[in-house]
């Protein structure tokens, strides 16, 4: 997970060393606020008076409050999914570790006095090389077993206490999920309505018509027939949905009471889509 919000390993090793020293980690700039500064560098030396050089800015820009918004994502990832797993990692499933590296060897020792007390029965009534009679060897071998026996339930046991321990501390886990899974949802649609906002800039820069694009929600659609773009794949589940490609773009319309659906229209092919996969097509000029 760090990897992947993180992915270069020498600031990861930074912000170790920072942590270890208790110290802020520093602030660095993401790959799109530099790319961001380029583009605004950029776009003044061509002139922000002519259309690409305004263009330039706008984008970097953009590419800017991106950057900010990954990095408020990835601040908040940490602090809500990372870090409580790091310490759940390195507190209760280390204590676990050890624990059963123990009971396994203790499992180890049990075998070995179950061996010997099966050697030492075999052996009765006949010599021991030892000089020491059978019935000795196999007395002291059998108290070694129930002293093996015991010690290997008692660590059996401490193992089963941690191990149910871990199971109840799940419902944590899944809190910080949800709240991750929120953070991911909110960080797209952030970026998501900044990439809107550059294209309507954009658009208005050149001066002609142009599509944009908003989530197709209940409220955004009037009575009647309009049109939406897939976002991707989604195959139908039962004959009354509609399966579509994505980047496709389909007739769409309401469906009475219905919070999750529109009902997509393909020519003479009609079905249920959910609007989650889809996109309302706005014209404007």
């Amino acid at each position: 997970m760090e990897a992947v919000l993180t992915p270069n390993p020498g600031n990861r090793i930074e912000d170790f060393f920072f942590e270890k020293i208790d110290k802020r980690k520093p602030n660095r700039l993401s790959n799109l606020e530099y790319v961001g500064t380029d583009m605004i560098e950029a776009g003044n030396d061509f002139g922000p008076g002519i259309a690409y050089g305004s263009a330039l800015i706008k984008v970097g820009q953009c590419q800017q409050r991106l950057g900010q918004i990954e990095r408020d994502f990835i601040g908040t990832a940490a602090n809500c999914y990372i870090q409580p797993l790091r310490k759940f990692l390195d507190g209760e499933m280390k204590t676990v570790s050890k624990e059963m590296a123990i009971l396994e060897n203790k499992r180890l020792d049990l075998d070995a006095c179950k061996n010997r007390v099966r050697k030492a029965r075999s052996m009765l009534g006949q010599q021991s090389e030892s000089g020491i009679s059978p019935e000795v060897l196999l007395d002291q071998a059998e108290r070694e077993l129930r002293v093996a026996q015991s010690e290997f339930d008692r660590q059996a046991e401490i193992v089963k206490l941690l191990l149910e321990g871990v199971s109840s501390s799940q419902a944590g886990h899944l809190r910080c999920l949800h709240e991750f899974v929120e953070a991911q949802a909110r960080h797209y649609a952030q970026c998501h309505a900044v990439m809107q906002d550059l294209q309507r800039e954009l658009a208005g820069l050149s001066g002609g018509s142009y599509y944009t694009t908003s989530p197709a929600t209940t409220n955004a659609l009037e009575n009647g027939q309009d049109r939406a773009r897939v976002l991707c794949n989604y195959d139908a589940r039962d004959p009354s949905e509609l399966s579509v490609m994505q980047d496709e773009v389909i007739n769409i319309s309401e469906i009475p009471d219905d919070d999750d659906y529109f009902m997509g229209i393909r020519g003479n092919q009609r079905g249920k889509v959910p609007k989650v996969y889809l996109e309302t097509l706005i014209i404007r000029h």
